[in-house]
């Protein structure tokens, strides 16, 4: 009976850790608004031109786990996606979600309307390619909208 105990014990621990690991593999609502503000800085600074090929470096300084940064204009053009290239340069206006919303267009609506704000929606996660409940905080800068989402 004891050796059952201890068992089941260690399973639980593992457990646990393993859970503790995948948080850590998933970026936070502060990190995510951390990088959109240092993505607008490295916009003022570089420029569109180097900002966006930066934005779309899959290995560069705007990309750290499921984090990545957009980059839209105010017509739903996708400028830079650090995840999916092949967005990149498309009218995304009438991109829906799994449940029907119109995301894309909500950022933009928060954009105009608060200046920054978050928007939730399901996307596939670019690491497990599952479907999963998603929050995108947005900044508008210029005539663009700054993203970067959190999977949940």
């Amino acid at each position: 009976m004891a050796k059952l105990f201890k068992l089941m014990a260690l399973v639980l621990l593992a457990l646990g850790l393993h859970g503790g690991a995948q948080a850590q593999e998933r970026g936070t609502a502060d990190q995510a608004t951390a990088m959109v503000r240092k993505a607008v800085d490295y916009l003022k600074a570089n420029g569109r031109d180097k900002a966006f090929a930066a934005f779309n470096d899959p290995k560069g300084q705007f990309r750290d786990r499921d984090l990545y940064i957009m980059v839209y204009d105010m017509k739903g053009f996708n400028l830079a996606h650090g995840a999916n290239p092949k967005l990149i340069g498309k009218d995304l206006m009438q991109l829906r979600d799994a449940n029907g919303t119109l995301m894309i267009k909500e950022f933009i609506e928060v954009a105009k309307n608060k200046g920054s704000g978050w928007i939730n929606y399901q996307w596939p996660n670019p690491v497990t390619s599952v479907v999963e409940a998603k929050s995108t905080y947005v900044e508008k800068y210029d005539d663009l909208i700054v993203g970067c989402g959190i999977y949940k």
